[in-house]
């Protein structure tokens, strides 16, 4: 991949700009990073404090909500495909299309790497703390999408504004904590337009051209060098999906996420078919992994935490990134999106990441594999190449789309972040689609790691503010369920 240059004050000697702008940028991410991903030790493991934040508040809004995220899956479903949904009410898009745009901000290339990553680490035990933290995750998610819509705002030409800074403001506003209030929602917006830029822009172009590049020849591919233009075709597309707005967004997603989540789940399933003899002794693996693992650092903390860690950072419940998106959904009652929103991480962690967990171990899955140096996305082509020679190909694929539909939401994440900052008018919002699509370039053309880092560690310090709003609101959240069911009753 390319890498734009600087003279250096030696005329002999270039410096490529991305290693100057990490070397600048360096000393800011390490602090905000160790701050957010501050670990204590706890056994022979280190314990990540914001993992602990997160599934803190699954299991929190579990209990507090009645186990929603069982007893509510059901009525998710017939929400989300349409069953109870009325097109006059208030909001831009469809139940359908809101979960659509949030889980193709989800469902991305760490569906394929992450949990390779997690698996070299903590073997498949990790798999099973995995899916107990997606299913926790189903709870949070149910409460930050009700808040998001509940306290949107809509605005003169119709469309909607939500998300955590809008629920952060106003209602701790109505619990007479005005300043509060505002003080959170200023934060997460401002983290949130810069961790869009990186982990949900830059990083996925830059992972997209790369995909593109390898499966194209590698080094002999005619886009050894110039992967700019490949960024640039990418900034192309998405901006004109994006300047049409949430609507024109969500008609993306309603169709791109069922496309390219059933194109990766059905490669995996017939991965996993084909070495169907070893998926009892994977599940035996898993079971017997995630309560007694061998050779795992931690023992059985560390191999807890490399799974809750990997389904965190998957389903993004706790950030309230995706009630962005959802709070834009036409509903007269917010908890009808709380229900369709607890679908999300069963979508994203439950099924896609579980999926990928079972073609590894079924295929080239070794208790030595983790001092190989193979992880990631290496380790997932490998596993379905150890079966299909052609896989990689439709793997590909699906990891590109990934990339595409996790810009197209992040960018509106970003969007109503920065309106919220600086205000919804027009030009605003243009500004802001047009830095967007620019970093998309840059994104794929340069190696920018302490930035994507630091935009890493942002997107996850918002989870602070967040849950403290989430607690605090958490009587809200269950009246509007009570309320809901009330109308449900007489209807």
């Amino acid at each position: 991949m390319d890498s734009l240059t600087i003279q250096s004050s030696n005329p002999t000697r270039d410096v490529p700009i991305d290693v100057l702008i990490d070397s600048m940028v360096r000393p800011i991410t390490d602090a905000v990073s160790g701050f957010i991903f501050y670990a204590v030790p706890v056994g022979d493991a280190n314990l990540p404090l914001i993992v602990v934040w997160l599934v803190a508040g699954g299991l929190f809004f579990t209990g507090y909500l009645g186990f929603i995220n069982v007893r509510g899956f059901r009525h998710g479903l017939a929400l989300a495909t349409g069953r109870y949904q009325n097109p006059n009410a208030p909001g831009e898009v469809t139940q359908f299309q809101a979960l659509a745009t949030a889980v193709s901000g989800t469902v991305g290339v760490g569906n394929i790497a992450g949990v390779a990553i997690a698996i070299s680490l903590g073997g498949p035990g990790a798999t099973f703390w995995l899916i107990v933290a997606g299913l926790l995750g189903m709870s949070t998610k149910f409460a930050e999408c009700t808040l998001a819509v509940r306290y949107r705002k809509t605005n003169p030409d119709g469309s909607v504004s939500g998300g955590p800074m809008y629920y952060l403001e106003q209602g701790l506003k109505d619990l007479k904590l005005p300043g509060v209030g505002k003080a959170l929602g200023l934060f997460y917006a401002m983290a949130m337009v810069i961790g869009c830029l990186g982990i949900g822009n830059m990083f996925q172009s830059n992972q997209a051209a790369a995909i593109f590049i390898t499966v194209t020849g590698a080094e002999q591919s005619p886009f050894m060098g110039k992967a700019w233009l490949l960024g640039l075709a990418m900034a192309i597309v998405v901006a004109i999906v994006i300047f049409g707005g949430i609507k024109s967004i969500a008609r993306v997603t309603e169709k791109l996420v069922p496309f390219m989540a059933v194109l990766y789940s059905v490669a995996a399933i017939v991965i996993i078919v084909f070495n169907a003899d070893k998926l009892l002794w994977a599940f035996g693996a898993i079971w017997q992994g995630a309560f007694s693992p061998d050779g795992v650092t931690g023992g059985i903390i560390g191999v807890i935490v490399i799974g809750f860690r990997r389904a965190v950072f998957s389903n993004e419940a706790g950030l309230g990134s995706a009630s962005i998106a959802h709070s834009a959904v036409k509903t007269n009652f917010p908890a009808t999106e709380g229900y369709v929103a607890l679908l999300e991480p069963f979508i994203d962690t439950v099924v896609v990441c579980t999926l990928t967990a079972l073609v590894i171990i079924t295929t080239v899955y070794d208790p030595l594999l983790a001092n190989t140096g193979i992880s990631g996305i290496e380790m997932t082509t490998r596993a379905f190449q150890s079966t299909i020679s052609w896989s990689p190909i439709p793997l590909s694929v699906a990891a590109i789309l990934f990339a595409f539909s996790t810009m197209l939401s992040w960018s509106y994440y970003g969007l109503k972040a920065f309106t919220y900052l600086f205000g919804e008018a027009n030009i605003t919002q243009l500004i802001f689609k047009f830095i967007f699509c620019i970093f998309i370039v840059i994104g794929s053309a340069i190696q920018l790691n302490a930035l994507i880092d630091l935009s890493d560690a942002l997107v996850f310090i918002v989870a602070i503010p967040n849950l403290i709003g989430l607690y605090i609101l958490a009587p809200i959240v269950r009246a509007e369920i009570e309320k809901y069911s009330e109308s449900r009753k007489t209807a």
